[in-house]
């Protein structure tokens, strides 16, 4: 029985040894730092349109609408990636991390073709983003209307 422990024992220090050490604490400083800096430029992007004279509600759906491109444009280029390499999950900030998911897939099977490679593979990764997003507002709108 000593003989099995000393063996576990033995078995889980070469385990400790080998396996990545867990860097939570800095990994979330730089998801933090990351995040936050994508959404001040969102932050920035809405005050930048309410100075030109666009509506506060005009200027949101601007600003969404450009982080979007950026982050198409940011992916096309290989750039986000990298920026996801340091923020970790900062850089899943939920617009910009969609829209990154989304050209990602469609830039890995563009060359199956439009239909079968690029349209298919762009709702696979939409597709349970969509439906679970459908199903969750039906349940809250469900929840407020009756409380």
């Amino acid at each position: 029985m000593a003989n099995i422990k000393q063996v576990k024992d033995q078995y889980q220090n070469i385990v400790d040894q080998h396996s990545p050490k867990n860097k939570v604490f800095t990994n979330s400083i730089k998801a933090f730092i990351i995040g936050g800096i994508i959404c001040s430029i969102g932050q920035g992007l809405i005050d930048i349109y309410m100075y030109f004279g666009l509506s506060f509600y005009e200027s949101t759906t601007l600003a969404t609408d450009s982080l979007i491109f950026i982050s198409f444009v940011l992916t096309a280029f290989n750039v986000y990636d990298d920026i996801g390499k340091v923020g970790g999950a900062g850089a899943l900030v939920p617009i910009t991390g969609f829209a990154n998911s989304m050209v990602s897939a469609g830039m890995e099977y563009k060359k199956e073709g439009y239909i079968y490679g690029l349209g298919a593979k762009l709702f696979t990764i939409a597709g349970p983003v969509i439906v679970f997003g459908t199903i969750a507002s039906v349940i809250i709108g469900i929840i407020y209307y009756f409380v």
